[in-house]
């Protein structure tokens, strides 16, 4: 059962969220743990858009596993308003969703995390990696000069930073590594905040696209850790924004 009908999914969501949902679009994303850096770095990639997807008529809703203050701690650091995100504290919601666990070869949970960052059972993690080191010629540029840019709090990283290293109107070298260092730092220094649920380290997400007639318009499961999407270079190219 790893091809869900629209309705199935807007029911689990309806029951996830205590509520019914609007006769709008509705765009469904299932995050693993808050301290996974897929997690991270894809809702990084929406705040860009709220507005966007506002005006076309798409309401967006995102589960991650956590708790009170692992969503706190994972808003503020994003800038992602807490309205868009219900934190549950197992995987239940992901199971219901047949969401792939990750790899669990291993009784430790971080062992498997770490084979998956080295590549095994992670498809793509490996190539996702040198993108960020050699920058993507089809990607928008991460660092800019405005609100929505990702900030780090003890090193000033901005647009002409990345300017002395190449003045390309796409994502530069190191851009997309840097972001990910910062995200890494944010995870390592609140762990016990982010990753609560050991068990759920290697948990991975889904996304779903339903419109007010429950068909399913768009699905992705991840499979690899840093492949949230299908195109990696533009994450949310299937809403077509």
């Amino acid at each position: 059962m790893n091809h869900l009908d629209g309705k199935y999914i807007v029911s689990t969501f309806e029951k996830g969220f205590n509520r019914k949902f609007s006769e709008r679009k509705n765009l469904f994303i299932v995050l693993g743990l808050l301290g996974d850096l897929d997690s991270f770095e894809y809702v990084q990639s929406l705040i860009r858009c709220l507005d966007k997807l506002n005006r076309s008529g798409i309401d967006l809703f995102i589960v991650g596993i956590g708790n009170k203050s692992s969503k706190e701690r994972f808003c503020n650091y994003t800038k992602l308003p807490y309205k868009y995100l219900k934190v549950i504290e197992n995987s239940y919601f992901h199971d219901t969703l047949c969401l792939d666990k990750g790899l669990k070869i291993s009784t430790i949970p971080i062992i498997n995390l770490m084979l998956m960052c080295l590549g095994f059972a992670s498809p793509g993690t490996i190539s996702e990696v040198l993108r960020g080191y050699i920058g993507d010629s089809k990607a928008k540029k991460l660092f800019t000069n405005s609100d929505t840019s990702p900030k780090f709090s003890f090193l000033n990283v901005n647009e002409k930073f990345f300017d002395r290293i190449n003045k390309l109107d796409s994502q530069r070298p190191f851009e997309l590594a840097t972001l990910r260092l910062m995200n890494m730092v944010e995870v390592l220094s609140n762990w016990e905040i982010y990753m609560m649920d050991g068990e759920n380290l290697t948990q991975r997400s889904a996304t779903f696209l339903v419109d007010s007639n429950y068909h399913l318009l768009y699905s992705y499961y991840t499979k690899g850790l840093l492949g949230f999407s299908e195109n990696m270079s533009n994450p949310l190219e299937f809403l077509e924004l």
